[in-house]
């Protein structure tokens, strides 16, 4: 029996969300990840179009691993705009329910070294979904990278309620040039998702300056910067070997979802990248 099992992304397959399910299955994934947006907007997707998402997945024997909280610019950082992404988070919570999901994920924004302002208004706005969620049954799990895992495991321990991590070796590695299996020892409990991701660091940056730029341009513009390239899976920064055995190592049962943020469809890549982490299963 393997220690985790392995998901996808549907939309970087490049072929539309019910096809994304269904290549999901056919590359030998158990799961698959969703965003929602687009296709899959909470705010618009009509009671029909749910349904064909849910018999897709479930006639395809794929779990929705998590749903992605599309919060864009610069995440809950803001107060002035809080009221309109909670009550968006809260219907991609809504969602997720409907699709037997428990788990919605997010790019926060940076979290402040300090607990200033910011801090605060993060806190405010973590505290009101995190109660959300966890009424539900279900948690908002925070992306890994713009901060050091300290500083996020700190803040989640911070939180009330439903908060938790989502766990992306690469962001850590390819922008902060840190340890991704150090990082899950920190982290260890919180993590609920992780995606499986690679890349290499160009040149030092830092998470408050790279997240800055993915807030105002996306990640156009922060390929634009030649600071990180995302790799196949085995080909980046991450020691898959030591990763993957942090994870065993502190418990963590779930998803490895893989995540290829391609300028161009990315199926080979993640056909590819499930029998690479399939053979890091059997040799740990």
């Amino acid at each position: 029996m393997e220690l985790f099992k392995i998901g996808t992304l549907a939309d970087w397959f490049g072929v539309g969300l019910i096809e994304g399910i269904r290549m999901s299955e056919r590359v030998g994934a158990e799961g698959v990840q969703l965003y929602a947006m687009g296709e899959l907007n909470p705010e618009t997707l009509t009671p029909s179009d749910r349904k064909k998402v849910r018999d897709t997945a479930r006639a395809c024997g794929q779990t929705v691993t998590a749903l992605c909280g599309e919060l864009g610019g610069h995440g809950l950082c803001r107060a002035d705009e809080n009221p309109r992404k909670l009550e968006y988070l809260k219907k991609t919570f809504q969602l997720a329910g409907e699709l037997d999901c428990a788990i919605v994920t997010t790019h926060l924004g940076v979290i402040p070294a300090q607990r200033d302002e910011t801090y605060r208004i993060l806190l405010d706005a973590c505290n009101e979904i995190g109660r959300f969620a966890a009424d539900m049954g279900a948690c908002l799990a925070i992306e890994t990278g713009p901060e050091p895992i300290e500083r996020l495991r700190r803040f989640c321990l911070d939180c009330e309620a439903g908060i938790r991590i989502n766990y992306d070796p690469a962001n850590l590695a390819m922008v902060l040039r840190a340890d991704p299996a150090e990082g899950v020892r920190t982290a260890a409990e919180l993590i609920v998702h992780t995606h499986a991701k690679d890349g290499v660091n160009l040149k030092p940056t830092t998470g408050e300056y790279y997240y800055g730029v993915f807030a105002e341009q996306g990640l156009k513009g922060t390929r634009a910067l030649g600071v990180t390239r995302q790799m196949p899976l085995g080909q980046g920064d991450v020691k898959w070997p030591e990763y993957l055995a942090a994870l065993r190592d502190v418990g963590y049962r779930g998803f490895l979802t893989i995540e290829r943020e391609a300028e161009e469809a990315a199926g080979k890549d993640i056909a590819d990248a499930v029998t690479f982490l399939r053979d890091q299963m059997a040799a740990l």
